[in-house]
C-alpha cells in the first residue's frame, strides 16, 4: 500500500509541474542550435539591448498587449505573472499560437520547453530573449486552455 501511494505521489507531483511549474533557474542553453522561426530566432536574454516587461494577470490580459520592435532587434521579455494561477508567454505566427491552443486543449498536461515560450507560476517571472529577423506582425499568447480563448493575446509589430 505503501508502494501504492509512493507511485502515486510521483505520478501527481510530476503532473503538477507539467507545463512549466518546474524551478525556475535558467537552464544553460546552446543558442547557436536554436531553431530560426518565421518571426525570429531565440537568443540569450544576457545580450539583448532592450528589456520589455509582460504583466500577465488572472484577467486573462497581457500588459502591454501591444509591442513595436525593430527588424534585427534584439529584445529580452520578462513576463511577470501577477496573478494566482499559472501563466505563459508563447511568441509565434496566429497560425503557430491557434495550432498549439488546440494541441494544448486536446493534452492539457503535456510538457514543452521552446525556446519561445516562459511558463510561469503566481508571482514569479520567466524570460524569453529573442531577434525579430522578419518584418510583420506576430503575436504572443498564453495557451493554457481556456486563457488564449479568453482574450489572452497580445501583438507585436515588427517595422523595418
Amino acid at each position: 500500500m505503501r508502494l501504492l501511494f509512493l507511485i502515486l505521489g510521483i505520478a501527481l507531483s510530476h503532473a503538477a509541474l507539467a507545463h512549466g511549474e518546474k524551478a525556475h533557474a535558467v537552464p544553460e542553453v546552446d543558442y547557436s542550435k536554436a531553431e530560426k522561426k518565421p518571426f525570429g530566432i531565440a537568443t540569450d536574454p544576457r545580450k539583448a539591448k532592450r528589456t520589455i516587461r509582460v504583466e500577465m494577470s488572472d484577467a486573462m490580459r497581457f500588459t502591454p498587449a501591444d509591442i513595436e520592435v525593430r527588424r534585427g532587434e534584439t529584445v529580452r521579455f520578462v513576463a511577470a505573472n501577477k496573478g494566482q494561477v499559472l501563466h505563459e508567454m508563447v511568441l509565434g505566427t496566429m497560425d503557430d499560437l491557434n495550432k498549439h491552443a488546440d494541441l494544448m486543449k486536446r493534452f492539457p498536461g503535456m510538457e514543452h520547453d521552446e525556446l519561445h515560450t516562459t511558463h510561469v507560476a503566481p508571482g514569479q517571472r520567466g524570460e524569453i530573449g529573442w531577434r525579430f529577423t522578419n518584418t510583420g506582425t506576430y503575436y504572443f499568447g498564453c495557451l493554457i486552455p481556456g486563457h488564449f480563448e479568453a482574450g489572452m493575446i497580445g501583438k507585436i509589430t515588427v517595422t523595418p
